[in-house]
């Protein structure tokens, strides 16, 4: 098949009825794959190369529709070994073309992934023309038709402009575990981490239990329940959507602050922020990938950082008893802080993910030593 040929084909796919519609009227046309089902979601764009299963079962895209911008995704499948959570969370998947596997690890497709795990995907999308232009636009409400329903895409786009969006929404609480557990309970070490599950990702859990025993609790648990645990350090998990909703999160935190040492990793990070008097603020259309610059102003190095938010904390906001630690160097916004006076700090991006792939691992040591 010549170059002109696939042109042909791939925009005769196009015109089969799938569609993602943006709140701001911009229609977007593609293929089903995955589960043939209609969702909302907030369309936002990820520019990793490679992850896509850490991304399908990271909670921190519960709510959202996500475009990759990879050009092949797909071809090398999945297996149990790369799963991040107990499920897949996001509301879709939106890819330009997409590959059968054919990699040793694979266990099977991410079109019979979506599938089994009700989750609808679109492909053969222009991601290039629908990431700019939630570049220029702003992350979006979406609404990602891949079912038989009956549905144009005037209607699609009424339906994304009624969707009541991530603002405001607790979505730590949806994603949360409905009981306490210990992450490993043979881990050998004296130490003992509570970790507050707001969406916590699987290798997180790891890093602790190098050097801890890990009891995960869930994102409403009252600190003086964690306490009861006689925790030698809280850790705060990553999490989707607004973090100024998580209201009892943030009590919970004023509580423990200055009784344990804390470390908070994405929402965790902007949970503490707030404890201690910050605000956050959405971003334009957030940071999602593994390749961004993030500079340790203590050694001033760079870190390749993996991240995921639409939400950030405030530089003019930021209260006295806290001092900036890290910044991203392609917007200038804050990606970690330290407490002055108390055992407290966090970063808003994922050491755990490892794109660098060492260059956050000291957090975790920080962490250790702080407990």
């Amino acid at each position: 098949m010549d170059e002109q040929e696939f042109v042909a084909k791939w925009q005769a796919e196009r015109t089969r009825g799938a569609f993602l519609a943006l709140a701001d009227g911009a229609v977007f046309r593609g293929v089903p794959f995955g589960a043939r089902i209609d969702r909302l979601g907030e369309a936002v764009f990820n520019t990793g190369m490679s992850g896509y299963q850490e991304i399908l079962t990271d909670p921190s895209y519960a709510g959202q529709c996500v475009v990759l911008t990879a050009s092949e995704i797909g071809n090398y499948g999945v297996n149990p070994e790369d799963v991040e959570s107990r499920g897949l969370f996001l509301s879709g998947l939106v890819v330009n073309d997409l590959s059968e596997p054919s990699n040793w690890r694979a266990t099977g497709s991410l079109d019979g992934y979506l599938q089994a795990n009700g989750v609808p995907g679109i492909r053969a999308v222009d991601t290039r023309a629908l990431t700019v232009h939630l570049r220029d636009h702003g992350s979006q409400r979406a609404y990602l038709h891949v079912s038989d329903e009956p549905v144009s895409p005037e209607e699609g786009v009424a339906r994304a402009r009624a969707w009541e969006g991530l603002d405001g929404q607790d979505y730590a609480a949806k994603v949360t575990c409905d009981t306490a557990y210990v992450f490993n309970p043979e881990t050998a070490s004296a130490k003992r981490i509570v970790c507050y599950d707001f969406g916590v990702k699987t290798n997180i859990l790891r890093n602790l239990a190098a050097f801890a025993q890990v009891t995960v609790v869930p994102a409403a648990t009252p600190a003086e329940a964690v306490l009861a645990h006689h925790p030698d350090g809280v850790f705060l998990s990553n999490g989707p959507a607004d973090p100024a909703a998580v209201t009892y999160a943030v009590e919970n935190i004023r509580v423990l602050l200055g009784k344990v040492p804390i470390m908070g990793i994405c929402l965790g990070h902007q949970l503490l922020a707030i404890a201690c008097g910050a605000k956050t603020g959405r971003l334009r259309f957030g940071h999602h990938g593994c390749n961004h610059p993030v500079k340790r102003l203590e050694t001033g190095k760079v870190e390749i950082t993996s991240q995921n938010h639409n939400f950030a904390v405030g530089v003019e906001s930021l209260p006295a008893c806290l001092e900036v630690t890290h910044l991203n160097l392609n917007d200038g916004t804050i990606e970690g802080v330290r407490h002055k006076t108390l055992p407290a700090f966090s970063v808003q991006y994922h050491p755990e993910a490892s794109p660098g792939p060492h260059d956050s691992v000291y957090l975790f040591d920080q962490f250790k030593a702080m407990i």
